[in-house]
């Protein structure tokens, strides 16, 4: 196997392009999630107020919302039409419609109705400025209840205990800030790096076959098949398991990402991540003989691991169906494994079944190389 491993780097030092391609792919993704969110979350999403009252009550509500780090009043519309052209071109994600007499309902002691309108044709955009602009008409409500009560002659305690009659106290585990940039970046960054590892496995094999250098590949390996698979997989183990460790460290290091757990685990379970994504690329490449085939069926198969990993929407909330196939996912293992160790501080004990799944693609890797060494075509023999 040593001179399979020997051959192999030597590929990659006169053909160094592609792992550099790569790499500099992985390293783009990093620096990108990092910097896109750097506050956490997106900041000063442009929303609207259409104004039909002209009133203290209209110009407060434009004044709270500017105050928000969330949104900001981009314009003020004086109807129902203009906001929703602009909110159709893009140019908003949301707005506030107040009816015209809404400051005299008040004052009369009425119940006066506000609209609010979202755009969540853009997923996380639409959603947080629902959410900070609903956030904004529950405190404004209730600030006019309190108003209300003490024209009433109501104390302030019972003020308080009619319109919050009960208390909540939120604790976010694993996420206290409530950042998009942990949620992404601690699952998708490693999921990418497997991503590219798989598609990377496949395109070696497949590369072989197109070029014909099989027979000099399989000479050096004594026409051992797994010895062959495994000689050429361990130099890009390494390598892709480095990056993600990398990763790992600067996440849970550099930017004090929330780590409760054993960093060592963590680690092992990165590297077994790299490993079970290679060895599910083998078998793709051992049932299919086809070199563009091959490439077409892990592309398809490394695309659905993101959604079917369960970090992006949860499986237990999909058909029954997919909780079984997320299983013949290497990222849905580390998911599972991330948030026993890093979230909640588990050890072994608790993900050990994750951990026994991912050594379990080791037989894919068997399959594979079985299949590789009966179905593949020798070529000429170039190398």
């Amino acid at each position: 196997m040593r001179e399979v491993i020997r051959r192999e780097l030597v590929r990659i030092w006169h053909h160094p392009r592609y792992l550099i391609i790569l790499t500099l792919g992985a390293i783009f993704s990093f620096v990108f999630f990092a910097t896109m969110m750097n506050e956490g979350q997106p900041q000063k999403l442009p929303v609207a107020v259409v104004d039909m009252d002209h009133s203290y009550l209209s110009r407060r509500v434009c004044h709270e919302l500017n105050a928000t780090q969330g949104v900001s009043v981009k314009a003020v519309y004086d109807n129902h039409r203009e906001a929703r052209l602009a909110m159709q071109r893009g140019e908003i994600f949301a707005f506030y419609e107040i009816p015209k007499g809404t400051y005299n309902e008040v004052l009369q002691f009425h119940a006066p109705h506000f609209g609010l309108y979202t755009n969540n044709a853009y997923l996380l955009s639409g959603s947080l400025s629902y959410k900070q602009l609903a956030t904004l008409g529950m405190m404004a409500a209730a600030a006019v209840q309190r108003e209300v009560f003490r024209k009433k002659g109501y104390d302030e305690d019972r003020i308080m205990g009619i319109i919050q009659p009960v208390e909540f106290d939120t604790h976010p585990i694993g996420n206290p800030w409530v950042s998009y940039r942990i949620y992404l970046m601690t699952t998708l960054v490693p999921a990418i790096i497997a991503f590219l590892a798989l598609l990377h496995m496949v395109y070696l094999i497949s590369r072989e076959i197109k070029e014909g250098t099989v027979r000099g590949w399989m000479r050096r390996a004594k026409g051992d098949s797994v010895k062959a698979l495994l000689g050429k997989m361990l130099p890009y183990t390494f390598h892709y398991s480095l990056l993600v460790m990398v990763a790992n460290l600067v996440m849970y290091g550099a930017m004090h990402f929330p780590m409760e757990g054993s960093w060592p685990l963590m680690m092992l379970f990165s590297i077994l991540l790299i490993a079970a994504a290679q060895c599910a690329g083998i078998f793709i490449a051992g049932c299919i003989g086809d070199d563009q085939m091959m490439m077409g069926i892990t592309a398809v198969y490394g695309a659905l691991s993101f959604s079917l990993s369960g970090f992006s929407f949860p499986i237990e909330a999909m058909p029954r169906v997919f909780t079984g196939i997320s299983w013949l996912y290497p990222i849905r293992h580390y998911y599972l494994a991330y948030r026993d160790i890093a979230i909640f501080g588990n050890g072994i004990e608790h993900c050990w079944p994750n951990l026994c799944a991912l050594l379990a693609f080791g037989l894919l890797f068997l399959v594979g190389a079985y299949m590789f060494g009966k179905k593949i075509s020798y070529g000429k023999d170039n190398q």
